[in-house]
């Protein structure tokens, strides 16, 4: 499904990249500026994608959206919750009753197979889990010994990603985007992903390079779509604050039992 770079697009028609079975990457940190507005649109696609692997450096509000609704067949990231507010109430029940596979991940593993896949190839070793339990949770992750010092490493094998989803403030024509300072690990992503959507606040005519957030620059993103607001509740600096209500409606409700009625309110908005 290749497209030029800088095309924009509604979000429907972005939603359309994924599909059943995809790794999709969603950007943002823990509940700052997390794609929401596009896991609006791909929740509103009949029918829904089915068996998605979820690749977050840290996983939200978004991310548990998905997996409430049935979308995620495997979770890998360092962290699922929505910080300050808890546990993520979805992600923690499917998880208790066994109907999510996860992937261990730790910030060095994340890290390390972002950086085989940026570099191009199969594994990046490192030194990190060497002497702990984690290798028995993932098999896939072998070791190899070092050919110049002897030293036993651990190979941890690149991160494959079809779709990478980040929410920025600004975008233009040419797929240059600007983030805020809270990068995550956005720009690996963009660089890992075989396609590369971002949802933006704001459409400019030329991003413009400052001290004041993180330019992507041109061709950053391969599809662009105007989201105003596209992270809340999830905050978006300077724009907007986090909106700890609706975050604490979205708690209660699934704690209530009531996640379908929540998702097909929200939906409708």
């Amino acid at each position: 499904m290749a497209r030029p770079f800088g095309q924009w697009m509604t979000l429907q028609e972005a939603a359309d990249f994924v599909q059943d079975g995809m790794t999709i990457a969603l950007g943002g940190m823990t509940v700052y500026r997390r794609p929401v507005a596009f896991v609006k649109a791909l929740l509103r696609r009949d029918p829904r994608p089915r068996d998605l692997t979820l690749l977050c450096f840290t996983a939200g509000y978004e991310s548990d959206l998905l997996v409430g609704a049935g979308c995620v067949k495997t979770v890998r990231s360092v962290y699922f919750g929505l910080e300050a507010f808890g546990f993520a109430p979805m992600f923690t029940e499917w998880a208790n009753a066994g109907r999510l596979k996860i992937m261990e991940e730790t910030e060095a593993s994340f890290a390390a197979g972002l950086r085989a896949t940026m570099a191009g190839i199969s594994f990046m070793p490192s030194n990190a889990w060497i002497g702990t339990d984690l290798p028995m949770l993932r098999p896939d992750v072998k070791t190899i010994v070092d050919p110049y010092t002897g030293e036993t490493l651990m190979a941890f094998p690149a991160m494959p990603c079809d779709v990478a989803v980040l929410h920025a403030l600004e975008g233009d024509k040419y797929g240059a985007v600007k983030f805020n300072n809270n990068l995550g690990v956005d720009i690996e992503l963009a660089c890992s992903a075989q396609t590369v959507i971002v949802t933006v606040e704001r459409i400019v005519e030329q991003v413009e390079r400052s001290t004041d957030g993180m330019v992507l620059p041109e061709p950053g993103a391969m599809v662009l779509t105007h989201a105003p607001r596209g992270a809340y509740p999830t905050s978006c600096y300077p724009d907007y604050p986090i909106g700890g209500g609706e975050l604490l409606r979205y708690i209660d409700a699934c704690n209530a039992g009531e996640f379908e009625t929540y998702l097909s309110g929200m939906l409708a908005q």
